[in-house]
């Protein structure tokens, strides 16, 4: 992390914290909610590896550096899981990333998770929902990103680009993408989606807001590392422009 540019953050941060109408009270520069795929689609290997590596991501050094920059504007994270259209189950709730110590802690607590009986089916816009739900509970932050692991279409529920389209209820909020997809030649079968069409269909009907972007990992072994890349992309500093408003 360049120092140089987290003390200039940090100025600017503190400009806009005390002439803000939130400064009263203890600033957030990001809500964070990150939403994991357990589909049918998704294993017991497979539920592990993204949850193993959501928690080795978030405490790599340089994701920590990114969380660890500013302590007194923190980024504020929430995790949770979702399949159908009655399944979302908080996994982190709302937590402000204060110290190296409460990072750990979230990490942990990743890790030492159980899988729960889950539907099948994937109700990837009812997710988004949800998640802007969560978002729209923390409007004192100064950026709101949604995070939504998939490995599939949407199968049941509303269509995510038709929750998308609600401004009363997705706002500024960002809608990014961690497409799990598999290798051409790791296809079981011709039902399997192609990473080409995955990504088409999550670039437009998933994505939302300002700069939102997609990571891809090729398969759930590869997810650490594109939960990393995507985190990292996420945590950048905000804009002038962005603080200024």
């Amino acid at each position: 992390m360049n120092r140089r540019l987290c003390k200039a953050l940090a100025a600017l941060s503190f400009t806009f914290w005390v002439t803000s109408s939130a400064g009263a009270d203890a600033a957030c520069r990001q809500a964070l909610a990150l939403g994991l795929d357990v589909s049918g689609s998704v294993d017991e290997a497979e539920y592990q590896l993204q949850l193993q590596g959501l928690a080795a991501a978030l405490i790599s050094d340089d994701v920590r550096a990114s969380l660890m920059c500013l302590p007194d504007a923190p980024v504020r994270i929430l995790v949770f899981e979702w399949s159908g259209q009655d399944y979302q189950r908080v996994l982190i709730p709302w937590t402000d990333i204060t110290s190296p110590s409460r990072l750990k802690a979230v990490s942990e607590q990743l890790r030492s998770t159980t899988r729960r009986q889950a539907p099948p089916t994937t109700a990837l816009g009812q997710a988004i929902q949800v998640g802007a739900g969560f978002l729209n509970q923390q409007p004192d932050c100064w950026k709101r990103t949604l995070d939504i692991s998939g490995d599939g279409k949407n199968n049941t529920g509303p269509e995510p680009h038709h929750v998308n389209n609600s401004p009363e209820k997705i706002g500024d909020i960002v809608i990014n993408a961690l497409i799990i997809g598999v290798d051409a030649t790791s296809r079981l079968s011709h039902a399997e989606l192609s990473i080409a069409e995955l990504t088409a269909y999550f670039v437009h009907r998933v994505l939302a807001g300002p700069d939102a972007f997609s990571e891809v990992a090729i398969g759930f072994e590869d997810y650490e590392r594109a939960m990393r890349r995507k985190l990292l992309r996420e945590l950048a500093f905000l804009s002038m422009s962005e603080l200024n408003q």
